[in-house]
């Protein structure tokens, strides 16, 4: 995943008021982020700093952009692991097969939805006339 986990901190020699020069080091951004997977339907969570983080946005999330980056691109283990896992969710996922409902099925599939929320309706009304003692005349 790019920069994930593997970035470092770096050292430059830094002028300051005075002309004397002197080091300073910089550390990466690096936050703990829960990132959503639609296709493991879960959060991954991951040290990540913000480049890669600004990356995922842009791809559309963590399965576009662990998609979308080559394996050469990928510095740490943990990111080829959850790439190839990925992959494969995505592989059985393409072998399975879709069925289409005609038109007809689905008018009745609404239909027996609207009696069911109905009679739910119905229920709770019931309930909560019977538990507040309200007798209907």
């Amino acid at each position: 995943m790019g920069s994930l986990l593997a970035a470092t901190s770096s050292l430059a020699t830094v002028l300051v008021k005075t002309e004397a020069t002197s080091l300073r080091t910089w550390k990466p951004n690096v936050q703990e982020k829960q990132l959503f997977s639609y296709i493991l339907d879960w959060h991954v969570c991951v040290k990540v700093t913000t480049h890669p983080l600004r990356c995922i946005d842009k791809a559309g999330g963590i399965d576009k952009y662990l998609l979308k980056t080559p394996y050469h691109k990928m510095d740490t283990e943990m990111s080829l692991f959850w790439k190839a896992k990925i992959e494969k969710m995505y592989e059985e996922l393409g072998e399975m097969e879709v069925v289409f409902f005609s038109p007809e099925d689905e008018a009745k599939f609404d239909e027996g939805f609207r009696e069911l929320k109905l009679a739910e309706r119905v229920a709770r009304r019931d309930a909560s006339r019977q538990m507040y003692g309200w007798s209907g005349k």
